[in-house]
């Protein structure tokens, strides 16, 4: 599920920023939609947490790539027959990333 945290972007360690700018450019997208088209729609998505939602939290833990082609993958299961349920996006094992309180992805801490 899409997560928030209490971090935020390091002044002195941007050079390590850059390497999650697409999935922050990505995760920017996203709360785009989520914050505009997203609510006309209503709550209509089967599944726990929303295309939308997943989306967010596939895109935090694997990335702009990997994230967006798990977010597919879930909207095409997203079909009039489909069962539905708690679906979250699978954990990244060594996610080694830190969440700001608005949900995009920095480098953790060095101290």
């Amino acid at each position: 599920m899409a997560s928030v945290g209490e971090a935020s972007f390091p002044s002195s360690g941007w050079i390590r920023a850059i390497p999650l700018l697409p999935r922050n450019a990505a995760l920017g997208l996203l709360h785009a939609y989520r914050a505009t088209i997203s609510h006309t729609y209503g709550d209509v998505c089967k599944y726990y947490p929303s295309c939308s939602a997943y989306a967010v939290g596939a895109v935090q833990q694997h990335g702009a790539v990997k994230g967006s082609a798990m977010a597919a993958a879930r909207i095409a299961r997203c079909h009039p027959w489909a069962q539905g349920g708690i679906d979250d996006p699978p954990p990244h094992a060594q996610f080694s990333h830190a969440l700001t309180r608005h949900g995009f992805v920095v480098p953790l801490r060095k101290d």
